[in-house]
């Protein structure tokens, strides 16, 4: 059965590499996107986060003698289609930057769910330098929640919020309608 243990954590693996890929890719689209200076600073952080985790999930992937191949995360790919298709509803603004923090919120916790199996299937094989690598991988996802999380309280929701209001004031008021008289 250990064996049968030590293939599903590199099918994992090869699922985590292809979801990070994936995810690596719609944040490049969501940096163009998004409106907010410290929603885009937050994306390109992430960004190059993600391309040392990809690195990682290779390098504990060499650490099982496995590769990443060609796999796709069908998971991830739901995912990014149905971030991109939000995207796609909506002008570029402060409610465009609330719909990405939605869809890469979706993603991390996706991410979080994921390496948490990933490192139980690594320790219960004693690989412990590969628990260790995606031990860290899983910090910086669940930080990056929070971050997200912060940003959309203390100044997205904030900036939307006053937006609309300033757009419904700016919009004419409706003649109000007169009876007719029978």
């Amino acid at each position: 059965m250990e064996q049968e243990v030590r293939e599903l954590l590199v099918e994992e693996l090869k699922d985590a590499h292809s979801a990070e890929r994936q995810a690596l890719a719609c944040m490049k689209k969501s940096a163009r996107l998004a409106t907010s200076p410290s929603l885009k600073m937050g994306i390109e952080e992430h960004i190059q986060q993600t391309t040392e985790q990809i690195a990682r999930v290779e390098e504990a992937l060499g650490l099982l003698k496995a590769k990443a191949g060609r796999k796709t995360c069908m998971a991830m790919k739901g995912l990014v289609e149905e971030a991109t298709e939000a995207a796609a509803e909506h002008e570029k603004g402060p409610l465009l930057d609330l719909v990405i923090v939605a869809g890469m919120q979706r993603i991390e916790h996706y991410e979080i769910a994921a390496y948490g199996t990933d490192i139980a299937l690594a320790q219960a094989l004693g690989e412990d330098e590969v628990a260790s690598l995606l031990k860290g991988i899983l910090a910086e996802e669940k930080a990056t929640d929070v971050r997200l999380t912060t940003l959309t309280q203390k100044e997205l929701m904030g900036t939307a919020l006053r937006e609309g209001a300033e757009e419904e004031e700016a919009m004419p008021m409706p003649a109000p309608r007169r009876r007719r008289s029978a």
